[in-house]
Formats: C-alpha cells, structure tokens, sequence
C-alpha cells in the first residue's frame, strides 16, 4: 500500500481515483482501494479555497512507481493494530472516566485485566437530565454537572481531538470512536472533532464494552481516603449513596481531572507529592459564525463542502505575557459549567453539526505562581476558586454569566442592559462590568491582547460578546510520578489532565494508554 500526502484538491472534487492518477500520471483504472486518510483546508488565498489531502492506495510496482515520481509525497505504508496486552493478577481501580481514565479501563479490560473504574458523578444519561435540569432552573447537583459525571469535562464540550502530540495510539484512539458512535471523518479530518451530541453516545458505549470485557464500572462512587502501608496503597475508602466502604487494591489510577478540588486537597493530606503549575484563565468571547466564515473563507465561506469556520490566535503583550485563544467551538454555545456552590465557571460546547449561529473560543492568559501569591503547591486552585466565586457575585448570586461586550471591556464602560444582549450563553446572563474579576494586570494582559488579535483579524473586536470566568483550561497542579508513571507512593499513578500530564482529550487518552502498557508489562518503562 503507498501513501501520497500534500495532495491539492478543488473543493468541488469527490473523485480521489482521478486526482491520484493525474498525480502520478498512470491510468485510473490502476490505482484501487482509494482512502481518504487526511483533509485540511487551505484558505491562505481566500480566490482559491481548496483542500489539502493524503491518501492511501494499492497499486502494482509499488518501488518502481515510487522511483520514478521523487517530487511526489510518496511512501509505502503498513496498517496499525494496536496490540492487546497481557493481564496480571493485580486488581487494579481507575478514578476518573474522562478521556485518561475511560482509556486506561479501556485498554485494561481489552486485556481481561481486573479492572474497576470508579466515577464520582453519573452516568452519562442522568448527568445530562441533571445539566439540563441546572440550565432550566439554576440548581447545581455538584456531583454530577458539566465537570463531573461519565466521560468528564470533555464530553459536554466539542470533543475536539487536535493535538500537538505525535504517537501512534492516536490511530487506536479515533478508530476506537468511530466504532463506538463517531462520525468517521475523525479518521482523515485535520481538526477532528466529535461533538458533544455524539460524545454522549460514545462513551455510554465505551463503558458498555468495558463491562462487556469484565471490567466494573461503578457511578455516584467517590474516593474520599486512602490506607497506606509501607508507602504503599492498601485500601480505597468510597462513598456512595452516603455509604462509606473500603475496597482493596493492587495498583490504583488517579485519573481525577482539573476540577476534583477536594480529592487533591485529600490526596495532599496524604503525602502525595504535588507541585504548582502555571495554567490560564480569561474570557468566551462571541461573535457571528457567519462572520468568521467570511472572514477565513472570503466568497467561499457558504460552500457546502465547507464546515463552520475556526481560528487560532496568539500574540505576546509589552508585558510578556502571553494572550492566546483556546478550545474554540465554531457553530456552538456558551455554557455555564460550576461545579461548586458559589462558584462560576464557563466552558464552550458545539455539537457535531456546528450549526448554531455563534462561533465561541477561550481568550486566555497564562498565570503562575507569582500570580497565586503563595507557595503552597494548591494555591492555584485558591487562586481558580476566588476568581470564580467573584463571577458568581457578578451574575447575581443565581448562576446567571456575567458578560460584557469586548469595546465595553476594554474601555471599563457599561453600555448594554442584560436585555438586550444577544447570545448563546446558557442558562442565563446578566451584563456586568468584567473589569472587576481579575487583578489590574491580567485585565491589561488580556485588554492589550484582545487589541493585538484585532489587528490580525479584522473586526474580531466589533460587537463581540465576553463571558466570565474561564479558568479551568487545565490543570493548576502538576502530581509527581516517574518514567513509569508511579507517584512518590509507589502504587499510585497519576494521568491526563488533572494530574498535570494532558491537555485536552487526545493527549489524555493517549496518556490512560501508555498508563495502561505500563501497568501490564509489569512496570517496564516505555
């Protein structure tokens, strides 16, 4: 099987037989089994929008074919199975089901290995009825909400799956998707996404293989103390349903997420060694997705075979801090996404259409110990908490998001009435002067940031909506562990995002994976 790459294709062009046979000059009748493997847009020249795309194909000859076009992107390829691991007799318990712990229990029950996932919030149905339930009528279930529940914070997002990160278990983790709901243009899109709609689905499916593998799957089920022995795990205590009961373990996975304060508080209590890490906070900031369509795809921007549009930007400030946009959910919503009483927090959703009106994306800036104002290795989490308890003071006490229009913002004005805003933000909103949220310095970051991305993109400033606060982006701690994952107690292994190792869900899949390689060949490094 040969692989071209960096393959220019007209956007109106569903034909690959053909444009590969003009590529490589040979007729089409010799080339079969035509795979669409990688697609990209290229609007760089907004008069000619086209796609960038790689196949796979067979054909006969393949060396000499190759030989005889060396300017083409050309390379033999071989399919990748990911292997199924050997079990041990170990019981090992994973805390957490989002993408690090749901892959982790995943590859763990692949192998028959005794496995127990446990999951503080519900499952993905009941934590549904209870977002929406909190949308409707204000009351938080702290248990069960946009952060905590089945499939964790990503699956009430846009479950983006760009990364940055280069493995090969990226393949294991979209085929997985696909064969559990996913649509699968996962496969070959550059900027793969599944939606939060489908999301749903998928990791109900996911858990129900789990289970079908052997593995146990417990929800409601929260890990509220450890018993250690010579530095070691003995026993588990949970609690669910107000009953508290203990549970022996061989090998325990933390896979808690950036939001289970008081799991690191008790951890930390414990002995676990946990340090400080910078992370971001800021705004959602709104704007027609028809406006940004235009704007990246010029007269293009209503072709069918084009999806909504994205962006990404970063700029560095006079103050050398960084402003950058982040988790940007074309064609989605604004969401409320508090775990915590008296506490207010915001997160971007699409759906797997992306066909709602508005286009949202985090404006962040990085903050760091300096910030926090202390050395105590959870002082950013104190630092998340009063920047969110402040939000909830300015939507009113009632879960209502503060927002403000960006010219307001930036020019600590009040000009609009929570009447007469327009846009996605769920539940409610009320129109609050944002200036008061952050510290003097982190508002001229992100001021000054908001101006410079304006100057990038043309009218990014014009009658866009900001909503406060974002500032859970990722973790504000970062748990010690080794080259084979082992923390400072030594049968413990923290992954993904919460324990400072991930960054969205691609990198902490990725990460429950190698965690899981780790654990099944009996601590060998990889």
């Amino acid at each position: 099987m040969l692989q071209i790459n960096n393959v220019m294709v007209p956007l109106d062009t569903t034909d690959y037989q053909k444009v590969i046979s003009q590529q490589l000059n040979i007729s089409k009748n010799k080339i079969r089994d035509v795979k669409l493997v990688k697609q990209a847009v290229d609007a760089r020249r907004k008069n000619k929008v086209h796609f960038v795309c790689s196949f796979t194909f067979n054909i006969d000859n393949e060396d000499l074919v190759i030989a005889k076009r060396p300017k083409l992107q050309l390379s033999k390829v071989k399919p990748y199975n990911y292997p199924v691991l050997k079990a041990t007799d170990d019981h090992i318990v994973v805390v957490g089901s989002g993408p690090a712990g749901l892959f982790c229990a995943y590859s763990l029950a692949r192998a028959h290995q005794k496995v127990t996932l446990i999951e503080r919030g519900s499952a993905v149905d009941k934590r549904k009825n209870d977002i929406d339930h909190f949308f409707k009528t204000g009351k938080l279930n702290p248990e069960s909400n946009v952060q905590f529940g089945e499939g964790g914070a990503g699956t009430f997002s846009d479950g983006k799956l760009t990364t940055g990160v280069k493995d090969y278990r990226k393949r294991f983790i979209l085929e997985t998707f696909v064969e559990h709901g996913a649509n699968d243009d996962i496969l070959y899109s550059n900027k793969p996404h599944v939606g939060t709609d489908y999301l749903i689905n998928v990791v109900a499916n996911m858990r129900k293989t789990i289970q079908k593998n052997g593995g146990t799957v417990l929800f409601d089920t929260k890990l509220v103390d450890l018993e250690l022995e010579n530095n070691q795990v003995k026993k588990i205590i949970i609690e669910k349903n107000g009953q508290v009961e203990k549970m022996s373990v061989d090998k325990l996975v933390l896979a808690i997420g950036h939001s289970a304060r008081d799991t690191y508080e008790m951890l930390y209590q414990k002995g676990l060694e946990i340090s400080q890490k910078p992370f971001a906070v800021g705004f959602r900031i709104e704007h027609l997705q028809s406006f940004i369509n235009v704007h990246q795809y010029g007269k293009f921007a209503s072709h069918p075979r084009l999806k909504a549009a994205d962006y990404k930007l970063a700029v560095k400030t006079s103050s050398g801090r960084g402003v950058y946009t982040f988790c940007m959910c074309p064609g989605g919503q604004v969401i409320n996404s508090s775990s915590e009483e008296g506490g207010l927090v915001v997160n971007g959703m699409s759906n797997q259409a992306r066909d709602d009106k508005n286009a949202n994306s985090a404006i962040l800036v990085t903050v760091g110990p300096d910030d926090f104002d202390s050395d105590h290795p959870l002082a950013g989490v104190s630092f998340q908490r009063q920047l969110e308890q402040k939000a909830f003071e300015l939507g009113g006490q009632n879960y209502h998001v503060p927002v403000m229009r960006v010219e307001d913002y930036i020019n600590n004005t009040i000009a609009l009435t929570s009447e007469e805003v327009n846009c996605s933000v769920l539940p409610a909103v009320k129109y609050a002067n944002l200036n008061e949220l952050f510290p003097e310095p982190i508002n001229q970051a992100l001021k000054e940031g908001l101006q410079l991305m304006e100057q990038k993109f043309s009218g990014f400033t014009n009658q866009a909506m900001l909503s406060g606060v974002e500032s859970r982006s990722s973790s504000p701690v970062r748990f010690y562990r080794d080259n084979n994952y082992r923390s400072n107690i030594t049968n413990i292994y923290p992954i993904g995002e919460g324990a400072g190792y991930a960054g969205g869900i691609m990198s902490s899949a990725i990460d429950g994976l190698k965690c899981s390689e780790i654990l099944l060949k009996e601590e060998s490094c990889i």
